[in-house]
């Protein structure tokens, strides 16, 4: 067993879910004031698929699933996208049999089995203090098991999507609006070359703040959300009429991966789950492209639009950090430090009303059908007969508009 010295505590670092920029200058920045403060920092590699893959019949050194980190290891890795610690969708509570470990396989035999005695084990083995786990409602819903198991628990939130329960800013969520709206941007001269429509799939699978906030910032005309299901027909009647407004004439629309059409289901790339039990969205884009393709006649004095689609998808993830997803990170890793050394645990470090702060961690809770709880508030934010955001009386509001949710 590896033990914390008397005078220093043992911190263990992992990130879940999908990797968003950001979650590198988290670990940078947490490590760096671990160590100067005295505290050993482990890195558990690939989530909680890693915790669960530690072997303590091995030494640490052996170990494929954790490195213990330093200075040197850490100080460059701030200014890179994604997460050089990996990432997995691994819930150590409901593993399916086929993905054992391999130095677990023979003692579980069920077609989901729960692992969070070995993951226990794997936090004594190593000596862990805390456990910093950094990812979205999915990961730190686990994360709060564990806290009710007893492991002293800080979290950190990010997600593309932004729909973390309880912060108003999620890692991740700037640097995808901003190469949102980039990215249609530069799309936009295709389709006004060409007098297209541009429909643009970007994320959000249960929450539309990553395609209400681009539209908000000039992105695009119109944007349909999971939150509020749309008409086909209004919506092509709506892109029309942008399109004959514009002078270069076209439109655009940005289109949530979970948005539904009126009277129809979501729209999935596969009816395989990930570990976290999701299906994975993906195709919203393309039917939405066609339907406005086949419709748009009727209301453009029957000529036929043409149409640019495009899923932007992990163009928005990739890369470096912006500002935000830089500095935020970086205050997100300090103030989990800060808890630590006040012993405080089981809180979720975040952002509220503009500050800092922290909350219990069981609000990453979900509702009765797994989906997050934090989604755009409708009545106050977009107008479900223009398709578009609502921003008037904004006063009181978070900086980045809308991201409190409800």
């Amino acid at each position: 067993m590896i033990h914390s010295s008397k005078n220093s505590k043992t911190i263990g670092i992992l990130t879940g879910g999908g990797d968003v920029p950001g979650l590198n200058p988290a670990i940078r920045a947490t490590t760096l004031r671990a160590i100067r403060e005295g505290y050993r920092v482990i890195g558990i590699k690939n989530g909680w698929k890693g915790l669960i893959s530690i072997d303590p019949s091995k030494p640490l050194s052996e170990q494929e699933y954790c490195i213990e980190l330093n200075e040197n290891i850490v100080s460059r890795i701030g200014r890179s996208g994604g997460t050089f610690l990996h990432s997995s969708r691994t819930k150590a509570d409901k593993v399916a049999f086929k993905d054992l470990p391999e130095h677990l396989q023979g003692k579980y035999t069920k077609e989901l089995n729960d692992l969070t005695s070995e993951a226990l084990k794997a936090i004594s083995w190593l000596g862990l203090d805390y456990l910093i786990p950094i990812g979205g409602d999915d990961t730190l819903s686990y994360a709060f098991r564990l806290h009710k198991e007893g492991v002293k628990i800080i979290a950190i939130p990010k997600t593309m999507d932004g729909d973390v329960p309880g912060t108003e800013y999620c890692i991740g969520f700037s640097t995808c609006v901003t190469r949102t709206i980039e990215l249609t941007h530069a799309l936009r001269t295709c389709a006004g070359s060409h007098e297209r429509f541009l429909v643009l799939e970007v994320f959000g699978r249960n929450a539309g703040f990553s395609a209400l906030l681009p539209t908000l910032g000039g992105a695009a005309d119109r944007c349909v959300i999971p939150e509020h299901p749309f008409d086909m027909e209004k919506l092509t009647e709506l892109m029309v009429e942008d399109r004959n407004n514009n002078p270069s004439n076209y439109s655009i629309v940005l289109v949530s991966e979970g948005a539904k059409i009126k009277g129809q289901s979501e729209i999935f790339e596969s009816h395989e789950t990930d570990s976290f039990g999701h299906k994975k969205l993906g195709g919203i884009g393309d039917i939405v492209a066609s339907q406005l393709k086949k419709l748009s006649s009727k209301y453009n004095k029957g000529k036929e639009i043409n149409i640019i689609y495009q899923k932007l998808g992990y163009l928005v993830r990739s890369g470096q950090p912006d500002a935000m997803d830089s500095i935020v990170p970086t205050a997100y890793g300090n103030l989990a430090l800060d808890l630590i050394a006040q012993g405080i645990s089981g809180e979720m470090v975040c952002i509220r009303n503009g500050l800092y702060d922290h909350v219990p961690i069981e609000v990453v809770k979900k509702d009765p059908k797994g989906e997050s709880i934090k989604k755009v508030n409708v009545k106050k934010f977009y107008d479900t007969n223009r398709y578009r955001p609502i921003y008037e009386n904004l006063i009181g509001d978070p900086m980045l508009i809308m991201t409190r949710g409800y």
